[in-house]
């Protein structure tokens, strides 16, 4: 009555799976490839943000830096990369993003080995520029990269969730790494570590990037490059040399003036230029610069913090490098869990509840730890540290978001580079004022930690009152349901 049919031939089983062809197994190998090269860039140059914070005691004490040498040793970093990072994308676009990436990952990872062999602090202090330079050219490559490799917007966008992620790796294991680096094995080997990591993304770079260009000409803005540079430079000139030469010293007051002028011809010259390095029609957008004013408020505090907190521990506490670092580490794990949430909390809540919330946070924890003395218990500062992350985590994703989703399609690239460029001038400026104030209270070379803790205390307040203004800028200029606008 029915007809018998063989297993292979029964209407049920499953259709069987062809392998992928040869060519297409091999462009997804070198999708991947093209993927962990970037990741290995953007990581370790996160990496070189937050661990080095960690070692600062010990650089003071084997080269006989003081306290505004040990800013100039975060800020050379911070500077170079805030000045050079809108210039690193119009290179790649110009002269090739495969050409510029490497570059920039062998400027990263030869001066990661000078800082490592650093016999002085003059050497230390200008390869921690280089190594600031090599992120910025090769940071912002690395996106234009990954959007020509996977053309699908499924595809890409997981590729760039990937590559974002490595950004918040960096900062969970940064700070345990790195304690443990500098306790068994000394400061240079938080510098010598890289190099291989560098030096093998090199290569990789080099056997699996194609080369590619912007398809339109793209032109260098020279003289807004370096008012840019000459602005930011000498306003953290004044601030980080302001206790040493005096704030009411001709040096002093000859660099702030040479910033204000700075800054106002970059203005005229951004104004008339074809092809601005920065262009200032953006900021017509209430929430595109109120993204930015906060981004750079953000780490306006969290850089200062992160410059003040491991001194705090190590040198008013006796605690050892490896319990800063892993004093630092609750904080840096719940920022990474909490930004990987962050996307569906900003949709849910809207934009402006969670970067107001973020920023109000971070003031609170940066509050928090201003109170603390040399009795305080361990956990308190963790308790601080976390309340921290936790506004670290609720701002970081939705400010950039509301940045690229102001401004037309066109002009996204433009948005994330300039919102990462704010971010890494508040670091600069963070570390400069903050420290400064920090000096100007406890001293140069703080004589007890007593004094070191009253420092801390006053520059601490200013970083929370700075957050909580940035509270006020998101609650005032942040449309309430941006993203879940945006997201419809």
């Amino acid at each position: 009555m029915f007809a018998r049919m063989s297993p292979d031939k029964c209407a049920c089983a499953p259709p069987a799976v062809r392998p992928a062809p040869p060519l297409e197994r091999q462009r997804l190998s070198r999708q991947s490839l093209v993927l962990l090269a970037t990741c290995v860039a953007v990581f370790v140059a996160q990496l070189d943000t937050s661990v080095v914070n960690l070692a600062l005691k010990q650089v003071g004490g084997d080269l006989n830096v003081g306290l505004n040498g040990l800013q100039w040793v975060l800020d050379a970093y911070n500077l170079a990369y805030a000045s050079f990072l809108l210039t690193g994308g119009t290179l790649g676009d110009a002269y090739g993003r495969r050409t510029i990436f490497l570059t920039g990952l062998g400027l990263f990872t030869g001066g990661s080995l000078i800082c490592g062999l650093a016999p002085d602090e003059t050497t230390l202090i200008a390869a921690r520029g280089l190594t600031g330079l090599g992120a910025a050219f090769a940071v912002p490559v690395s996106l234009a990269i990954l959007s020509e490799t996977f053309t699908g917007a499924a595809e890409r966008t997981r590729a760039i969730g990937i590559w974002a992620s490595c950004n918040a790796l960096a900062w969970l294991v940064g700070p345990a790494a790195g304690g443990f680096a500098v306790g068994y094995a000394g400061w240079r080997s938080l510098f010598i570590l890289v190099v291989p990591v560098g030096i093998a993304g090199f290569f990789l770079a080099r056997r699996c990037i194609p080369q590619s260009h912007a398809t339109g000409s793209r032109e260098l803005d020279l003289p807004g490059q370096a008012l840019a540079i000459v602005a930011l430079g000498a306003f953290a000139l004044a601030g980080i040399e302001g206790p040493h030469w005096g704030w009411g010293s001709p040096w002093t007051l000859s660099s702030l003036l040479l910033a204000a002028m700075a800054f106002a011809g970059f203005v005229v010259v951004e104004l008339r230029s074809r092809a601005p390095l920065l262009p200032l029609a953006i900021f017509r957008a209430a929430p595109f610069s109120a993204a930015t004013a906060v981004a750079a408020t953000m780490t306006f505090g969290m850089y200062g913090m992160l410059f003040l907190v491991p001194l705090y521990l190590q040198s008013a506490r006796g605690a050892t490098a490896v319990v800063a670092g892993l004093a630092l580490l609750p904080m840096a794990l719940i920022f990474a869990l909490l930004s990987q949430k962050s996307g569906k909390l900003a949709v849910r809540f809207g934009a402006r509840a969670m970067m107001a919330a973020g920023t109000a946070c971070m003031g609170s924890g940066l509050a928090m730890l201003a109170m603390v003395s040399l009795q305080t218990s361990i956990v308190v500062v963790m308790l601080a540290l976390v309340v921290i992350g936790v506004g670290l985590g609720l701002n970081t994703g939705p400010t950039l978001s509301v940045a690229v989703e102001t401004l037309p399609k066109t002009l996204a690239g433009t948005a994330a580079g300039v919102v990462n460029t704010s971010r890494m001038t508040g670091a600069t400026l963070g570390v400069a004022l903050l420290g400064s104030l920090f000096a100007a209270y406890a001293g140069p070379m703080p004589e007890s930690p007593q004094a070191l803790v009253e420092g801390m205390r006053l520059a601490l307040i200013v970083g929370a009152f700075v957050e909580f203004a940035g509270t006020v800028v998101a609650v005032l200029f942040i449309p309430r349901l941006a993203l879940v606008k945006a997201s419809r």
